[in-house]
């Protein structure tokens, strides 16, 4: 049996909840709502860290971050020579690997298994985008990406037009791929968006897709606080002062956020119409993803790192002709670490050398495994988060809170209650409140959910040695994490300008400026 080819389209920061075919009554998604209704959506789809590098590096390895030593976006991903990639299995299969877009090696410059690669990375010498925007006459750009800094989350429409946008090169890039490439072997093609990352910059005319008063605005429960972990307050704690929040700034972001995955979803279009021509449409895998998603205001925070949905969980669609029936939703619990399973069953490899954590797509739906859980971690020691989910109830542990924090998921969708900590009574009079059966069992029932997810937890550390979060049979304390006492302290640490010099404006102190380099 000829392999497939295998596209995985990938976005960067997209929250689950974009898509309109899965409930968003808001978004327009048409070429997102097709993928659905010919495959399978899988609704409790999570990333196995909701941080850019190591969720990239766990799917591409197949690997949670404790195995692959990725924690944060500066962290080195594990050498393909010790831990193989599945570009690199599937090129020693036959496949013709390329990669369009951004991909956030770290480091850059290994063989990481693509036969050929045209990317946008910051590193220096591999910006392929970058010169493109230069070639097409827009030397002046500052960033073409949007303005960072500051701006970093100011809605703004892109200082270059749709056709020069990195959207549109990167649909581009991957179309021109699929009419130049070796038609005697089944392709890998990861076409991977830097959008909708901040900032939100929407090309004109996109940026006028959604009026900001048809937003919704973030969800803000009246506990909001009681939901921020550490490193929530820790990344946000510059953006809420005295004045409160600004909602019709808030709409204006998530309307320019849903113009830019608006205009993704015009792209993946093109692609697909690409495959659909040559004749290869039927013949392909295709996965839609994204390495994790956004607060956008939710708890008043924004940004990644958290394991609540909002920037936990992503969307994950699978199209497999004859492997996937069309028009399906999955509820049972994925994770990026089932994209690598997932493209070497299709591509006929036996997967068991790789000792991979996750499983393919089509057994997961095929199962559907009352028992599944999903496993995910942020950073490590004393700044770390850990995560376990069935779908039905969410875990997760965050060391600088020294907090366990847990959601009924069923119960409670939105993930505004916290129900980890419990006093369990049986039926009868505790005090002047009497605590009836059902009552009596609901408590029983949370505290057997978080004991058998922190147990999960703590026994696959234990089973493979990562013994740092750990302290006997339980978490370890290192100690609650303290913000800086200057709130304006370590302010947005996203530079002027991606992959470009730093400028000084002569005659004028910019010290906040690193030196030149």
């Amino acid at each position: 049996m000829t392999p497939p080819n295998i596209l995985f389209l990938f976005t960067d920061q997209q929250r689950w909840d974009t898509i309109a075919a899965g409930g968003n009554p808001v978004i327009r998604t048409p070429v997102l709502d097709e993928l659905c209704a010919r495959g399978v959506r899988f609704d409790r789809a999570y990333t196995p860290s909701p941080v850019c590098v190591p969720a990239r590096c766990s799917a591409m390895t197949g690997r949670l971050p404790h195995c692959t030593g990725c924690f944060e976006n500066g962290s080195p991903m594990p050498d393909p020579a010790e831990v193989p990639t599945m570009m690199h299995v599937l090129r020693d299969a036959g496949y013709q690997t390329h990669a369009t877009g951004k991909m956030h090696f770290v480091p850059a410059g290994r063989d990481y298994g693509f036969e050929s690669m045209e990317l946008s990375d910051r590193a220096a010498g591999e910006n392929t985008y970058h010169a493109f925007v230069r070639r097409r006459g827009y030397e002046a750009v500052f960033n073409p990406g949007g303005m960072t800094g500051d701006m970093y989350y100011i809605p703004q429409v892109s200082p270059v037009p749709q056709d020069v946008h990195h959207t549109a090169w990167t649909a581009e890039r991957s179309i021109e791929f699929l009419r130049r490439r070796d038609r005697s072997r089944p392709f890998f093609l990861w076409t991977s968006f830097i959008k909708p990352h901040p900032p939100f910059t929407p090309p004109y005319p996109w940026h006028t897709l959604y009026r900001s008063t048809d937003v919704p605005l973030p969800k803000r429960p009246p506990q909001y606080q009681a939901l921020q972990t550490w490193l929530m307050r820790h990344q946000n704690r510059y953006k809420w002062r005295e004045s409160g929040p600004d909602d019709n700034l808030l709409r204006t972001m998530k309307a320019y956020y849903y113009a830019e995955i608006s205009f993704v979803d015009h792209h993946v279009g093109r692609i697909l119409e690409a495959l659909r021509e040559s004749g290869e449409l039927e013949n392909t895998l295709i996965v839609y993803s994204s390495d994790h998603g956004e607060l956008m205001g939710d708890y008043h925070s924004f940004g990644k790192r958290t394991f609540l949905d909002s920037a936990a969980r992503v969307p994950m669609l699978a199209v497999w002709p004859g492997r996937l029936p069309e028009n399906e939703v999955c509820r049972a619990p994925v994770s990026l670490i089932d994209v690598m399973p997932t493209f070497l069953e299709a591509a006929g490899i036996d997967v068991t050398p790789f000792q991979l954590d996750g499983q393919s797509l089509r057994a997961v739906y095929e199962q559907r495994t009352a028992d599944r859980v999903v496993l995910g971690q942020i950073l490590e020691a004393a700044n770390a988060a850990y995560m376990a989910t069935d779908g039905r109830w969410k875990y997760f542990y965050s060391a600088p809170d020294e907090r366990e924090y847990l959601f009924d998921l069923e119960a409670d969708p939105d993930e505004t209650e916290d129900v980890a900590t419990i006093t369990v009574h049986g039926p009868g009079i505790v005090g002047r409140r009497e605590v009836s059966p059902a009552a009596a069992a609901r408590d029983a029932e949370r505290t057997a959910a978080r004991d058998r997810l922190r147990g999960v937890l703590v026994e696959r550390f234990r089973r493979d040695g990562y013994l740092a979060p750990l302290a006997g049979g339980d978490w370890r304390r290192y100690g609650r994490g303290a913000d800086p006492a200057n709130a304006d302290d370590d302010r947005f640490g996203h530079g002027p300008a991606w992959g470009d010099p730093y400028v000084r404006i002569p005659g004028y102190a910019q010290p906040w400026f690193p030196p030149r380099r």
